[in-house]
């Protein structure tokens, strides 16, 4: 008696229910929502705006960005806010990974950085490509340098470009250097507004809108050379990690479809990124 009622308990209407379950759990991942933590040259650059809706047409998963400074967004990938890193700091990408806040990384990406400042150039800068050297000559010159100082990836390596230039620019903090604590773009507003020097990706570079009379005055140093790197966030350290749709993205990124939507991002007929991912498919 007990076994017919059982039986009996899994009906037509039942089947139908677990069928649409399934269907349903099919569908979850397409539905899903996924962090980035970011950076504020990728985001200025316009890169994202780009491809994300390549990637959520062909997934039907959305991501989010948030866009900080390299360091913020480590920070907040530590804390477990958000599923993917995207940022510029390689060495610090590598600690993120080797102290269990992240699964692996990999090379999705590389620019390079440009020192930009006013056409008339009063430091002399535009005679070399070196740009440790250009470092030394301005800080000589007295002109005035905005630097992010923020701990982002292109302070970063703006602050290892003045070690080799032998010159410590903390000890002129508030006068020749000015210390802006901002994004690229709002950094890149203030250097035209004071007639300083600065540090910027080529891609926010690119795409900003307030060159007034700036122009690139060194680059082509191998030392500017600026690759990103893209992680997942560790769930064995934070649970909340929507593992398969942040790995859904990595793949997608680092895939042929990604790649190409990368190298295919222009303004004004110049390239803004050029995808170097180069390990196997999918990324293990």
């Amino acid at each position: 008696m007990m076994h017919n009622h059982r039986r009996r308990l899994f009906t037509p209407a039942r089947a139908i229910v677990l069928f649409a379950a399934l269907i349903g759990g099919a569908q979850a991942l397409a539905e899903e929502a996924i962090l980035v933590q970011s950076t504020t040259s990728t985001q200025n650059s316009g890169l994202y705006d780009h491809i994300l809706p390549q990637f959520t047409a062909k997934t039907g998963i959305q991501v989010n960005v948030v866009a900080v400074g390299t360091g913020q967004a480590i920070k907040n990938a530590q804390n477990g806010d958000g599923d993917v890193l995207l940022v510029h700091a390689k060495s610090a990408e590598e600690k993120f990974v080797e102290e269990g806040y992240g699964v692996a990384r990999f090379d999705v990406m590389y620019n390079d950085f440009v020192i930009v400042g006013p056409d008339a150039d009063p430091a002399g800068l535009s005679n070399t490509e070196d740009a440790a050297a250009a470092l030394a000559e301005l800080a000589a010159s007295g002109s005035v340098f905005a630097s992010r100082g923020d701990n982002s990836g292109t302070h970063k390596k703006e602050l290892a470009l003045w070690q080799a230039s032998g010159v410590d620019p903390a000890n002129a903090s508030g006068g020749w250097y000015r210390e802006t604590g901002s994004g690229m773009g709002a950094t890149l507003n203030t250097a035209v507004g004071m007639g300083a020097y600065s540090l910027t990706d080529r891609a926010t570079w690119i795409n900003f809108k307030n060159k007034g009379d700036y122009r690139i005055l060194v680059e082509g140093d191998p030392r500017l050379f600026n690759q990103y790197g893209i992680i997942l966030v560790d769930p064995a350290r934070h649970p909340n990690v929507k593992v398969d749709a942040g790995q859904a993205f990595i793949d997608w990124v680092l895939g042929p479809e990604g790649q190409a939507a990368i190298a295919s991002y222009q303004v004004d007929g110049q390239q803004l990124f050029y995808p170097n991912y180069e390990g196997p498919w999918p990324p293990k």
